[in-house]
């Protein structure tokens, strides 16, 4: 059984200051995005040999969910606007609920990396881990998803990873140019 995550951060447990949450629907898809009120607890997350702050007061997570597409990114930014990491959610499916909020049936695995802007003000991707490699392998033996799920799980993070390394995720640029120009 796959979990359906819907991309809403109104009511956060960690952020007690409540924050500010718009949504955009642009021709390609949906744009979530958030910045937090006062956060009681930091959320804190191992990459490669260090640790990284991807949630503190002020921060934004901006959320993309492509058009019918098996992926969702998010990009988790500081108070000052650098980008802390990124975030891909792997799904078997994706729409928009009732609220006009997106979703994706979550398939496990998810992809992190690193963004390094450059002076030109294009953004690479210059380190990338796959995560919950672990939860994917249980839920294919306690029978929860069928292999060919799990399939779809690798295929989907291998294809993202091809798209980050040779600077071809579309998402990504969308996000770039809706942080640059937020579409008002």
């Amino acid at each position: 059984m796959l979990k359906r995550k819907v991309f809403d951060r109104r009511n956060w447990q960690r952020v007690v200051g409540g924050g500010e949450q718009t949504t955009l629907v642009v021709p390609s898809g949906v744009i979530v995005d958030y910045r937090a009120g006062e956060v009681h607890s930091p959320l804190l997350v191992p990459f490669e040999n260090r640790t990284l702050r991807i949630l503190d007061t002020g921060y934004r997570w901006v959320h993309y969910a492509p058009t019918a597409a098996k992926h969702a990114l998010t990009l988790q930014l500081d108070e000052t606007g650098h980008i802390r990491q990124l975030y891909i959610d792997i799904g078997e499916a994706s729409g928009v609920g009732t609220e006009g909020l997106p979703w994706i049936d979550d398939l496990y695995l998810d992809v992190v990396g690193i963004v390094e802007v450059q002076p030109g003000g294009q953004w690479h991707v210059t380190k990338t881990e796959v995560l919950d490699e672990d939860e994917l392998d249980e839920a294919l033996r306690l029978g929860h998803i069928l292999p060919k799920q799990y399939t779809a799980a690798w295929s989907g993070a291998h294809a993202v990873l091809s798209a980050l390394k040779a600077h071809t995720f579309a998402p990504l640029d969308v996000l770039r140019r809706y942080l640059q120009d937020p579409y008002t």
